[in-house]
């Protein structure tokens, strides 16, 4: 049953999601694409729990260290050639594991009936972002799917979200941004959006150190979570 609103009327709300880690289980899937360059260059692959704190860091950041993870460097032409593969291969592959955290559609769900917008904001670049919603079935729920190459700027620039917010039709004023990460945490502060943070994502920064607005450790807290931060502002 989808969880409660507690009453509210949430026409006009912008909620913007990060995608990896926040509306989505990605690690086993970037993990795969880094494998398949590691495999390329002749390492071991390393394993989901390894690659874990990396994911948010981007998939350059993953490939340099999992070559370093092996002692491995590469020039910058090569890196470049390295992280070509990936993109190939992650948009060959980029929903083979990946899947919604837990009650993800129950709150989507919610959210629309109650007359809220939604939105994603990340730095996952937007072709790949779209990819991945499409074939998770997740993407017509979304009024805007903004990538770090959407716009002229890209998290932490309060200006990716806040544009973000404005293609879905809303104002800041009326927005909340849900994330898993000190840069997503620095954006919607930026930006003056109260963040919602996920616990179970991909930092290596407990985001309770991070001072969001709340933090939820199962999407079943979501709706509750969101009537405070709302009645905070009212």
């Amino acid at each position: 049953m989808p969880a409660s609103s507690g009453g509210r009327d949430l026409n006009g709300l912008t909620v913007v999601f990060d995608l990896d880690g926040t509306l989505v289980d990605t690690a086993p899937d970037l993990t795969a694409a880094t494998n398949f360059v590691l495999a390329h260059k002749g390492l071991a692959p390393l394993t989901v729990a390894e690659m874990f704190p990396l994911v948010g860091h981007g998939s350059r950041a993953m490939i340099e260290a999992g070559l370093k993870s092996h002692g491995a460097r590469v020039d910058e032409p090569e890196l470049t050639r390295l992280h070509e593969m990936f993109l190939g291969f992650y948009a060959d592959n980029v929903a083979v594991e990946s899947r919604p955290f837990e009650h993800i559609p129950e709150v989507i769900d919610t959210l629309k009936r109650a007359g809220a917008r939604l939105a994603v904001c990340t730095n996952k670049v937007e072709r790949l972002s779209k990819l991945l919603m499409q074939e998770l079935d997740l993407a017509q729920h979304f009024a805007v799917i903004a990538g770090r190459d959407t716009y002229s700027v890209f998290k932490p620039a309060p200006g990716h979200l806040t544009q973000a917010i404005a293609d879905a039709g809303g104002t800041p004023g009326r927005a909340i941004m849900v994330g898993d990460s000190e840069t997503d945490i620095a954006t919607a502060r930026a930006a003056g959006v109260p963040c919602i943070a996920v616990s179970f994502g991909y930092t290596t920064i407990p985001v309770r150190d991070l001072a969001p607005d709340i933090v939820i450790d199962h999407y079943r807290e979501f709706m509750p979570a969101l009537d405070t931060v709302l009645a905070r502002r009212a």
